[in-house]
Order: C-alpha cells, then structure tokens, then sequence
C-alpha cells in the first residue's frame, strides 16, 4: 500500500483521489438507511392482513423513536472505539459489514428479524457514521483550501442517496405493480415490504465494494487508532461490553416475561437521555480551569444545544407524524401512474430541495458580509421555519377532517420550510460547533451535535405514540406552537449579544 507521500494528492474534481470512493460508500450507506427508515413506521402500522406487523400508531411511535434516537447516540461510543482502537478505517469497513447484516435481517420475512435488524443497524452506524466523515477529513493536510469544498461534495453525496433511497425502496414495498408481479411468480404480494429491505442491504453492500476497492487511496492515518489503548482503555472496554451485554440479557428477559413493554423500555431510554444530557453539560459548564471566555463559548453551546433538540424534534417527523398524514389524509393518485404513488416519495423532497437550495445559500451568507446574520439568528429563524411548516398543515388537517384527502401540495409546502430551514440551522450549527469549541475538547464538543440529533429524534418519534390522540389540527399546531416558543426564547436568550458572525454565534 502507497504511503501518504507517495499517494497522488489530485484525483476527480480537483481533490485527493479518496474522496470519490467516500462519496459514493457514503451515498450507499444513506440509501440503505433512508429506504429502510422510511419504510419503518408504515411497515409496523400496516395491518397483518397487508403483510404489516399490525402495530397501533402509539407502539410504533415507541419504537422508531427509540431507534432514532439510539442510532445518532451511538455515534458517541462509536466514535471513541475508531479512535481508541478500530482506527477509522477498520471502524468504517466493521460499521458497513454489521448494517448490512442488519438489513438482511429485515429483508428476511419473520417478524423478529426487526428487532435484530434494528439492533445491527444502531452498532453499525454507530461506528460508520463518525469514522467515514472523519476520513473524509484526514484526506486533506492542515491548511489546505479544498477542505470545505470537499466536503461540501461530500454532503451532496449523503442526500443524493437520500434522494434515491424513498423512490427506489418505496416503489417495491408499497406499489401495486410490484406487488402484481410478485403474485404472479407465485410469492405473496407481502413479500414487497422485505424485497425494499432488501433493495437497502444491496445499498450497503455496494458501498462496502466501493469501499475495500479504494483502500489503496485513502488516508494511513485512518490505518491505525488515533490513540493508540493504553491498560486503562481496555478495561474500560471490557467493563463496558460487560455492562451492555448484561443490559441485553435484563431486557430481553423482561420483556420476554411481559414485565416490560416496548412503550416502557422507550420511556426508559429518555430518561436515560435526559440524565446524559443533564450530567454532560453540568460536568461541562461547571467544571473547574475554563478562562472567561471558554466559559462563554460552553454557555452559547448549550443554548444552541437546546435549540437543535427542538428543531430536530420537529423536523424528523417526516419520517413519522408526516407518513402517517401522507399515507392517510393525502390523495397521491396520479392519473399518467394510474394509481396512488408510494407515501415515502414525499420524503425524497428534502434532499433534492437541500441539492438545489444549499449552493443558493452559502452564496448568500458570502454576500450578505457584514450584514450575514449571527448564528443565533439563523437558528431561530429555522426554529421558525420548520415550525411554519406546521403551521401550513394545520389547515390542511381542517379540510381532511371532513374525511377528504388533501392535495400533496400541503406536503409539498411544508417539506419546502422545512428544508430552508434546515439550510438555515445544520450547517450553521457544525461550524457554530467547531468555532466555539474550547481547543482541548474539540472533538467531544461534536458529540454534542450527534446528542442534540439523537434526542430530537427520539423526541420527534415519541410525537408519532400520541397521533390518534389528538385531532391533526391539534397536533399540529401544537407543534406549530412549539417551534415558535422555542425561537422566541433563543432570541430571548441571546438579547444583547453581538450580531456579527465572526464574534459571536
């Protein structure tokens, strides 16, 4: 294998030959994790007669939130084993091999195979998703001025997949044809929702091939553990293997007993999220050697953490609230298809709209100068946006009340705030991180990002258990009126502060 001097530093468009294969394994493995997830809920809630689990909205509500959250929380331990020691490159290849085992699982027609796939799927991106970013990185020497261009070509990789994923998977689950076709062969027509499981482990295993076939030109650092584990780092590894596999044991042996439900366990697992988050930023905020304006910087952190969590919260409802109301309230039937398109279609919006939309806005942050909004700002003003998309299904919930189903274009509408809002906050939020950073926790403060998406999500998910409990104007207002609250109590905070960009978040 080439060393780094001897490695060609050009390859296509202009950046070091390893960002192309990163592209695509990223590509492949966000396929795989977007055709499954939107599949998710409409898979446990569709009855069993339709090949469905037959889960009620309040169960399935439970468990996609628990893995929403758990697959961002396990970027914390993931990315500490790629350091410690996997190195990045190890913890890529093992991250890709166990979420293709985990699709298998799903893709094979039993009922358990969800909760194993789930669980594949978790430890998988757990260890794929910081490690293959962080190589992505380790591409460029310090200094070096095609770093943000790289990586912005990075992103566009993660939502081309994203894009792909909801129309390719969602076609074979939920499309007549597809379904026609397999009767006709002599398969149950409820073998589609596995085939679309299937499609994403194909995903991944792609993305593995991409992967091991590159090896050649991607970084020697990522070879080897950054850190290499000393005594203390294999104790604390082996006295945490311990500690899950017992954790396993517990709950699988309560649950097997009926003394603990899915809805209880997920309870749990918020409570547990909110200690982790209590504990992190208490140890972080009071610890002791921060200069005045280290401490400044974690205050502004921790604001802007609770800010994320609540758009996260809202946004990630696409994949549940948002599916419900489009496989149910919306009138996808399409004359020229001559019958009712897949309800994950809609979610192939986001991405396409964030392809198109994010080279509109980082030209505009440029040109706006001295008068580009701080960070803060443009946080709330994404707070407001995906809460208005909200708010414009509100009176789309008015007319399905009457039992008529609403054109797509309310969909269309919010799917469209929602991702200029996004624009507006994840961006921003990732340089807001590496700006305010204090320089020895650098990395940690990362994994706040991670944090703030996995209990958004996990909350965004737990939305889903109360959807028949409401009436959709209630709840989505509700929400409406929570993004809202939200925005205004970050500007509230943040009164006073400068509002400059390069001085202030």
């Amino acid at each position: 294998m080439p060393d780094d001097a001897s490695r060609p530093v050009h390859g296509r468009w202009g950046h070091p030959p390893g960002l192309s294969p990163l592209f695509h394994t990223e590509l492949w493995e966000r396929f795989s994790f977007y055709g499954m997830r939107g599949l998710l809920v409409l898979y446990m809630t569709a009855a069993a007669s339709e090949g469905g689990l037959g889960f009620d909205v309040a169960r399935a509500g439970a468990i996609y939130g628990l893995y929403s959250g758990l697959v961002y929380l396990a970027c914390l331990p993931g990315g500490w084993l790629a350091d410690r020691f996997l190195g990045t490159r190890r913890a890529t290849l093992s991250g890709g091999l166990l979420i293709l085992i985990g699709h298998l699982c799903m893709a094979w027609p039993v009922a358990d195979g969800l909760y194993l796939g789930m669980a594949f799927l978790v430890l998988g991106t757990g260890l794929l998703k910081p490690s293959i970013s962080t190589l992505v990185g380790q591409l460029y020497a310090p200094g070096d001025p095609r770093r943000d261009s790289g990586f912005s070509l990075y992103y566009m990789g993660i939502n081309i997949g994203a894009f792909l994923a909801p129309l390719a998977c969602g076609w074979l689950a939920l499309s007549p044809p597809v379904r026609t076709w397999l009767q006709d062969a002599g398969l149950s027509p409820h073998v589609a929702w596995h085939a679309a499981f299937g499609a994403a482990a194909i995903g991944m295993f792609i993305g593995l091939v991409i992967f091991l076939r590159a090896r050649a030109f991607l970084p020697e650092a990522g070879e080897r553990p950054a850190h290499p584990p000393g005594p203390r780092d294999w104790r604390l590894l082996q006295m945490a293997a311990l500690i899950m596999f017992g954790l396993v044991l517990l709950v699988a042996n309560l649950m097997a007993r009926g003394w603990l439900s899915v809805q209880s366990l997920s309870d749990l697992f918020g409570a547990l999220l909110l200690v982790l988050v209590l504990a992190f930023f208490g140890w972080l905020l009071f610890a002791p050697g921060w200069s005045t304006q280290e401490r400044h910087n974690l205050r502004l952190i921790f604001v802007l953490f609770l800010g994320a969590v609540v758009f996260w919260s809202l946004f990630e409802q696409g994949s549940s609230t948002l599916t419900l109301f489009a496989e149910r309230n919306t009138d996808r039937h399409l004359d020229w298809l001559g019958y009712a398109f897949p309800t994950t279609w809609f979610h192939s919006l986001n991405p396409l709209l964030i392809i198109s939309l994010a080279p509109v806005f980082a030209v505009l942050w440029v040109r706006l100068g001295q008068r580009n909004p701080s960070s803060t700002t443009k946080f709330a003003l994404g707070l407001l946006l995906v809460a208005a998309g909200f708010g414009v299904l509100v009176f789309a919930a008015q007319l399905a009340a009457s039992g008529a189903k609403v054109s797509p274009l309310w969909l269309v509408a919010t799917y469209v705030l929602h991702s200029l809002g996004e624009l507006c906050l994840s961006p921003v939020g990732l340089s807001a991180m590496t700006r305010l950073a204090p320089a020895r926790i650098a990395g940690l403060t990362m994994g706040v990002w991670f944090l703030a998406a996995s209990v958004g999500n996990y909350l965004g998910g737990r939305v889903a258990a109360v959807y028949e409990r409401f009436t959709l104007s209630e709840l989505f207002g509700t929400v409406a009126a929570v993004g809202v609250l939200a925005a205004a109590l970050l500007a509230w905070c943040m009164r006073g502060q400068s509002s400059h960009p390069s001085n202030q978040s």
